[in-house]
């Protein structure tokens, strides 16, 4: 299945505890940090080439050189936990069956940040993981890994789990500060960026689960050698959370550079698409990435096998390509329903949206309206155009990504389904589809 830094021992007993995990080799990482100088871990994560594993793929390395340093104001990192992008669930499953790989990432990178303080800020909906990491950072002040004089090192650290509301918008870096700090989760404008501006408008990094999980096998082997994993740019390992059609969901991790044809259909991956049906599209990177159909999934526009790397995955743009983003691989099967699909994930965003920007607030909305229009069979041709304009009046006009998250699934869809949306009109499918939806969910008939 290839080489495992992160989900490895699992079947170790005990290794979601102090004691199994050290038994397994933890905490030697942060032995390893405590020698070295900040300066030299960072510059270890940026040889190393680790990518933000939460969505966007910025250079972490890089990302942790832009903080700030003014004399006498203290520093933060926060570890964004609260993972609810549809489609992806490798972060809960990490912090549920392995709480002190995080833990031992988050004193490293902060003695690396030279942050006293760090929070985990986890999804509310999680309680059962925050219970986890609560008795694992007990476990771990007990031992003298947290607190005072870490490992006689003269490193002092404190570190605390933050429970959010349930809200997908403090996903995104500065509603998550906004949340952590007690307001309401709304995005702000940048700059300032939270390297200058964060937490207590003071400098903060935010890493997701799996980036800051990666630092431990990064400082163990060194920066060089986790490079060598993985092709080009895209180096090191990556969790997928694969789910749809396929006869083996779950939670996987691979060495960047599969093939995405040996991912789904490999019995050491997702064993194919279940009971003998054919594949029709891929949602490669969670819900907020385009979607692709078979033929662009498994190969570039220029022939070539399509890898599971960030720059494979985005080759030949939106036109032709998707995104890797956070790793959430939904298979759909030939009687998979694109407009049904898009019509769900449009009221999500639509749910989801914090509603301070125009364009967001009001356009989610509109697109979840005219998609229903399609379910009722009282659509029109126009009607495709009129998404198709609506989406490309939010994408890059809104305060964060949000509107992009939106946007981009609609596009895709109609780029690649245009015909599919088009049967819609001409068969005039009625109301069945959306009674079972709302019957299923005990709601009232629209």
């Amino acid at each position: 299945m290839g080489r495992q830094l992160l989900i490895n021992d699992l079947d170790k007993p005990g290794i979601q505890t102090l004691e199994g995990y050290k038994a397994c080799g933890g905490y030697t990482a942060l032995d390893k940090a405590l020698k070295m100088k900040p300066e030299e871990i960072v510059e270890e994560v940026k040889k190393s080439g680790l990518r933000g594993r939460g969505g966007a793929g910025f250079p972490t390395g890089m990302k942790w050189s832009f903080i700030a340093k003014p004399p006498g104001v203290p520093r933060y990192l926060v570890c964004n936990a609260d993972e609810s992008e549809p489609g992806t669930f490798k972060d809960r499953f990490l912090m549920e069956k392995k709480p002190h790989i995080l833990i031992e990432g988050m004193i490293i990178s902060s003695f690396a940040l030279g942050a006293n303080v760090s929070y985990i800020y986890i999804r509310g909906e999680m309680m059962y993981v925050f219970h986890i990491l609560e008795k694992a950072i007990q476990e771990a002040y007990d031992a003298g890994l947290l607190g005072k004089n870490i490992m006689g090192s003269g490193f002092d650290h404190d570190l605390y789990v933050h429970c959010g509301a349930g809200a997908y918008i403090c996903g995104e870096e500065t509603a998550l500060i906004e949340s952590l700090e007690g307001k309401r989760g709304n995005p702000r404008i940048k700059p300032p960026f939270p390297a200058v501006k964060g937490v207590w408008d003071c400098p903060t990094v935010v890493n997701n689960v799996e980036t800051i999980a990666a630092v431990v096998p990064i400082t163990t082997m060194g920066g060089d050698e986790y490079a060598k994993i993985g092709i080009g740019k895209s180096t090191g390992t990556k969790l997928i959370s694969a789910s749809g059609h396929i006869n083996k969901p779950g939670v996987y991790e691979i060495e960047l550079g599969v093939p995405v044809e040996e991912f789904i259909y490999s019995d050491k991956y997702c064993g194919g698409i279940r009971n003998g049906k054919k594949m029709k599209a891929v949602v490669a990177g969670g819900s907020s990435v385009p979607v692709l159909p078979t033929d662009l999934i498994l190969k570039t526009a220029k022939g070539e096998p399509r890898l599971m790397t960030y720059e494979s995955l985005a080759d030949g743009g939106f036109q032709t390509g998707t995104m890797l983003g956070s790793g959430g691989f939904i298979v759909m099967d030939e009687d998979t329903s694109i407009v049904k699909n898009l019509w769900n994930f449009t009221r999500f965003y639509h749910h989801e949206s914090c509603g301070q920007c125009s364009p967001c607030r009001e356009g989610t909305g509109w697109m979840e309206k005219i998609l229903h229009k399609f379910l009722d069979g009282h659509a029109s041709m126009s009607d495709i155009d009129l998404l198709w304009d609506i989406q490309g009046k939010i994408e890059g006009k809104t305060i964060c990504p949000l509107g992009e998250a939106a946007a981009w699934p609609v596009a895709a869809a109609i780029r690649h389904f245009r015909s599919e949306f088009e049967e819609y009109v001409k068969s005039g499918k009625n109301m069945k589809d959306v009674k079972h939806y709302y019957r299923l969910n005990n709601l009232e008939t629209a």
